[in-house]
């Protein structure tokens, strides 16, 4: 393979980007972590938009000659080929991502249903990823499927952090936050899962099925409150008294839980830092935990990158300046003609960066999810390069007006710098390199 160079900035970023996905492949994190074969039986259950691929490395790691079933739901079209010579005995079944459906209610119900007369000699397989909170839906009791997606779908566009978000997921059903584990007592769970969150906290991820929960029903409330977003008023009772708790730190029933992180964002960032020394550049991680509006992320790291082009900077160009997390894109009001916009946290954060380095030369950037999909588009994010505001303007696009209807999408599409890659298989969540050169 050829190695890009400095003198192709646009290669150059996307192989860090490719780089950085490849380290989050599950094929290459999963062996050191599997548990042997029980005396009993092995279970396999999961969710999330690596699932399919977490999946079939199992299938090919497992011994052979050892028992091996279970289900694992995932997003649609995000379930990768299975591996020459790899036979199937987990079972994948797809459904709706960020928006939940039925078909992800219909895998929930049946991933529950598998957890029946599981005993102490028997091991559970969890496999966790990003997306499994949409992907494992199943509503408590009073809440119908139309009410989570209406919810859920308010907590996308409200600015929730993900923390936030998952809190009021977890006490809204009857799976998440640590409740797949209790109904797999006696069994022995382990759960090995791929980090999409700041900070790696593994009751956040895909709303910690299998982990115990400390947050509680007054948080949700709150959050709910905070946010503006309504439930039936028999739900809201619910959590007023306590009712909809999730297994706590210490719960009996999760006892024998472990739980492994088999892959992270700060893994993927020093993986792309480590190619971008390969090729004589400097490389400074910024975070792998960065939050806050897009947008606003983009103007901080347009500071960083403008700084570093003007010599003004303790990051010495030429450089790459990377990170990671999980922004949040806070849709605003539009009026009823106005069409929606289209498009992700990673497009909103290369609108906010362009527009704030003002055609700055010598800075490129990239900035795409790791899952291969922005939001809820075909492409995984964008680039920006120094005549991205000179090249629009000739279009007659305007950075500010796309930014007023969160429509990155069609600010990057006729520019030709969408970066489409197709599901990766895969989630470490934000993916941003700026080249400073």
């Amino acid at each position: 393979m050829t190695l890009p160079s400095l003198e192709d900035p646009r290669a150059l970023l996307r192989h860090l980007y490719d780089v950085a996905v490849q380290r989050a492949l599950p094929l290459h994190n999963t062996a050191a972590h599997l548990p042997q074969p029980p005396k009993g039986r092995t279970l396999v259950l999961g969710a999330g938009k690596a699932g399919g691929a977490m999946a079939h490395a199992v299938e090919a790691l497992w011994p052979q000659d050892a028992p091996l079933s279970g289900l694992v739901v995932t997003r649609y079209g995000h379930t990768p080929p299975r591996p020459s010579g790899v036979h199937e005995r987990i079972e994948v079944v797809e459904a709706a991502h960020p928006v939940p459906d039925a078909a992800g209610l219909a895998a929930a119900q049946r991933i529950l249903a598998l957890t029946q007369g599981l005993t102490g000699d028997d091991l559970v397989l969890c496999l966790i990823s990003g997306g499994g909170s949409s992907l494992l839906t199943l509503p408590c009791e009073g809440l119908t499927l139309a009410d989570k997606q209406r919810i859920n779908r308010q907590l996308l566009e409200s600015g929730a952090h993900i923390g936030e978000m998952n809190t009021v997921r977890k006490h809204l059903s009857r799976i998440k936050g640590g409740r797949l584990a209790a109904a797999c007592a006696p069994a022995r769970v382990v759960t090995l899962t791929i980090s999409d969150v700041p900070g790696d906290d593994v009751s956040v991820i895909a709303s910690g099925p299998t982990v115990a929960d400390a947050t509680t029903c007054a948080d949700a409330l709150d959050i709910l409150r905070r946010y503006g977003i309504e439930v039936p008023p028999a739900v809201r009772a619910r959590l007023e008294r306590a009712e909809l708790e999730t297994p706590k730190p210490g719960d009996p029933r999760l006892a024998r839980c472990e739980t492994h992180l088999i892959a992270t964002p700060q893994q993927s960032l020093e993986a792309a830092a480590a190619a971008a020394r390969s090729l004589g550049l400097r490389a400074y991680i910024l975070s792998d935990e960065i939050e806050g509006e897009s947008r606003e992320v983009g103007k901080v790291h347009a500071a960083l990158a403008r700084s570093a082009a003007l010599g003004r900077s303790s990051f010495e160009a030429p450089c790459v300046i990377l990170s990671g997390g999980e922004t949040t894109v806070t849709v605003r009001p539009r009026a009823p003609d106005q069409p929606r916009g289209k498009g992700g946290r990673a497009g909103e954060f290369c609108m906010g960066l362009a527009q704030a380095l003002g055609g700055q030369p010598g800075v490129w950037a990239l900035a795409a999810d790791t899952d291969g999909i922005d939001g809820m588009e075909d492409n995984a994010g964008a680039v920006v390069t120094p005549d991205t505001l000179a090249r629009s303007a000739a279009l007659g696009l305007k950075v500010g007006d796309h930014l007023a209807r969160n429509d990155a999408y069609g600010f990057f599409e006729p520019l030709g710098d969408l970066v489409a890659t197709g599901p990766t298989h895969t989630n470490v969540n934000d993916f941003r390199a700026i080249l400073v050169r």
